[in-house]
């Protein structure tokens, strides 16, 4: 059996607070065993911020509570307003010393979470993602050298993490993972390192980099050096219920209906049925126009989930085309 572990989220005010009400649902739904907390991990208002980040309708603030979250409030001092997903790899400070698995608001509980055989002494990430990074200019360094110089920055050796399985200088030869979910042993540890490559990366990059895009994509840059230097990778084959049968990282609602089984949309529209919970969600338009006025199933009827297209921005493309999209 898997040892208890906590799971933490980012919540704050706007969309992520109601991502969190699914979140928290399908959680108790669908993993009523979890031996666990779900801490929600709620930035608090300072310098780094324009206005205060903290979800301030009660009504949301106990339904969350009532459905088993509990609120870890935590300061930043390195990322705020101008990289929000900086979040993610500042609140793991707060949390109690005990494994952790991270996980975006934007995410489903369709299966036991407390039942995948997490190795947390080896932590891992998720590999549902598309090379977004690095993009290669024509007469500029190549996947080997931008990735080889992060590694040799931090000291680290770069050959034990490639899949040799790909061909050289192809993005998926590479250690790169989505950031949605990841875990670990010790969030402090982890937390630290993760802010320690994040904040060099960001101040003084490789010059390899030089032309590279760092926003938003600092997080999934610095997160597979981080889990390397702690003696992780790849996640194996024992945790394809990660973005397959337990969790579904769906993104935006508009690609859920898209793209996502029939499994995901029947858990996401039970959860949200039940009064208390669709009081607080028809309050936030997206999710009052499809999971409630039905656009999502006039989403879901445009695509073939045998035949979809290759590229995600194809979907996002012709959901806007016909005036359904919402975030």
């Amino acid at each position: 059996m898997t040892a208890p572990f906590n799971i933490l989220a980012v919540a704050q005010n706007g969309r992520l607070q109601y991502e969190a009400v699914l979140l928290a649902a399908s959680l108790r739904a669908n993993a009523p065993g979890f031996q666990g907390k779900l801490y929600l991990a709620e930035p608090q208002p300072g310098p780094l911020w324009k206005n205060d980040p903290r979800i301030s309708d009660p009504a949301v603030r106990g339904l969350l509570t009532a459905l088993g979250a509990e609120f870890l409030p935590f300061t930043n001092t390195i990322f705020g307003q101008d990289y929000p997903y900086g979040n993610k790899i500042e609140s793991l400070a707060a949390l109690p010393d005990a494994p952790f698995l991270f996980l975006d608001t934007d995410t489903l509980i369709t299966g036991d979470i407390g039942a995948v055989p997490f190795d947390f002494a080896r932590p891992a990430a998720s590999m549902r993602r598309e090379g977004t990074w690095p993009v290669i200019e024509l007469y500029g360094p190549g996947y080997d050298a931008i990735w080889g110089a992060l590694y040799a920055k931090f000291g680290l050796e770069m050959a034990p993490t490639l899949d040799l399985t790909q061909p050289a200088d192809y993005w998926q030869r590479y250690m790169y993972f989505n950031a949605g979910w990841f875990f670990g042993q010790n969030p402090q540890v982890f937390g630290q390192r993760f802010c320690d490559y994040a904040r060099a990366i960001r101040d003084d990059r490789p010059k390899e980099l030089v032309v590279q895009e760092l926003n938003p994509w600092l997080d999934q840059v610095a997160l597979p050096l981080v889990i390397h230097s702690l003696g992780g990778g790849r996640p194996g084959p024992e945790l394809a219920g990660m973005d397959g049968e337990v969790t579904c990282h769906w993104r935006a609602l508009p690609l859920l209906y898209a793209r996502e089984s029939d499994r995901v949309v029947q858990v996401l529209e039970q959860i949200a049925a039940p009064n208390p919970v669709k009081r607080v969600l028809r309050e936030y338009a997206p999710f009052k126009k499809l999971i409630y006025q039905g656009q999502g199933q006039t989403i879901r009827a445009m695509f073939d989930r045998n035949d979809l297209p290759r590229r995600e921005q194809m979907l996002r493309n012709r959901i806007k085309a016909e005036g359904l999209w919402a975030r």
